[in-house]
C-alpha cells in the first residue's frame, strides 16, 4: 500500500514538473514575444516621434548635422506660420464640407441601394447587383481620365462638388449593406407590412436601425478616406481657394529653399483631425475595415 502511495506521488511529481517546464516555456516565449512586439512599435513610432519632435525646433537647429531627439530651443514659429500666414484654415473648412458631403451621400444612396437590391423585386434587380460587383473590381484610379473630362464638360472643374462627385462611387458600402440586410429575419419585416409601413420606413425605422453599428462604422471610414484622398482633389482643383488641406498643404512652400520644420508642423496640421477621428472611434474603424476585409476576402 506505501509502495503504491509513494509511485502515485512520484508520477504525480513528475508531470507537476512536466507541467512547469511548460508553464516556464511559454512564459519565456511570451516574453520573446512581447520584447519582438515592443521593438516593432517602437520602430514604428519613432518616425512619427521624429516629425513631431522637428516640428518645434528652428530651422538652423533641424539642417544642422547630428541627431538630437529633443529641441534644444522650443519654438511655436513653424506652427504660427501654417496658421496664420496660410490659408489653411480654409482648406480645413473645405475639406469637412467635401468629407461630409461625401459621407452623407455614400451612406444614404448605398443604404437605398443595399435595401433595394437585397429586399426588392423589380426587373434588372441581378443585372444592377452583378454591375455593382464588376465595378467593385475596377480600382477608381483607372477612372480618373473619365471622371476629368466628364466634370470638365459640366464646368464643374475647380468647384466642391466636381471634388465630390467621383467619390460617390462606393460599391463595398453597397455590398456591405446588402448583405446585412439580407441577414434581417424576414418576420421583422412582415410584421411591419402587415401595420402598414412602406419601403421608406422599412428602411429608416426598421433595418438601419437594426445595423446602426455597421452605418456609423462605414461613415466613420468613409470620412477618413475622403479626408485623406488627394489625387483627384489634386487633379480637379488649381485655385487656392477651393483646395482640400491634404492639396493645399503642397502649397506651403518657401522662395528660399525647403523649409522642413514647417513642412512638417503643415503636413501634422492636416492629419490631426484624422488622428483624432480614429482614436475617439478606434473601434468602429476596425469594425469598417474588417468588413471591408470580408467583402475582398
Amino acid at each position: 500500500m506505501t509502495a503504491a502511495v509513494e509511485r502515485s506521488a512520484a508520477i504525480e511529481a513528475q508531470v507537476a514538473a512536466r507541467r512547469l517546464r511548460r508553464v516556464k516555456a511559454l512564459d519565456l516565449a511570451g516574453l520573446v514575444l512581447t520584447l519582438l512586439t515592443l521593438l516593432g512599435a517602437i520602430l514604428w513610432a519613432f518616425p512619427l516621434y521624429w516629425a513631431v519632435v522637428t516640428t518645434f525646433k528652428p530651422e538652423p537647429e533641424v539642417i544642422r548635422a547630428g541627431v538630437e531627439l529633443w529641441p534644444e530651443h522650443f519654438t511655436f514659429e513653424n506652427y504660427g506660420h501654417v496658421l496664420f500666414d496660410t490659408k489653411i484654415g480654409l482648406w480645413y473648412v473645405n475639406s469637412l464640407i467635401t468629407s461630409g458631403a461625401v459621407t452623407a451621400i455614400v451612406v444614404v444612396m448605398a443604404a437605398g441601394a443595399g435595401y433595394a437590391i437585397s429586399q426588392l423585386k423589380f426587373p434588372g434587380r441581378r443585372l444592377l447587383w452583378f454591375m455593382i460587383l464588376a465595378s467593385f473590381m475596377v480600382p477608381i484610379q483607372a477612372l480618373i481620365v473619365n471622371h476629368f473630362i466628364l466634370l470638365s464638360g459640366f464646368r464643374m472643374i475647380n468647384t466642391l462638388a466636381g471634388v465630390v462627385a467621383p467619390q460617390l462611387i462606393a460599391p463595398v458600402t453597397v455590398i456591405i449593406y446588402k448583405q446585412f440586410f439580407d441577414s434581417v429575419p424576414k418576420d421583422f419585416r412582415e410584421a411591419a407590412v402587415i401595420d402598414g409601413a412602406n419601403d421608406f420606413q422599412l428602411l429608416f425605422r426598421l433595418y438601419l436601425p437594426m445595423n446602426w453599428g455597421v452605418t456609423t462604422a462605414l461613415a466613420i471610414i468613409t470620412f477618413i478616406a475622403a479626408w485623406n484622398l488627394f489625387l483627384w482633389p489634386f487633379l480637379a482643383v488649381t485655385e487656392q481657394d477651393k483646395m482640400n488641406v491634404t492639396v493645399g498643404i503642397t502649397q506651403v512652400f518657401d522662395a528660399f529653399g525647403v523649409k522642413y520644420a514647417r513642412d512638417l508642423a503643415t503636413a501634422m496640421l492636416a492629419a490631426l483631425p484624422v488622428a483624432v477621428v480614429y482614436l475617439i472611434f478606434q473601434r468602429r474603424v476596425t469594425q469598417a475595415i474588417m468588413l471591408s476585409a470580408g467583402i475582398k476576402g
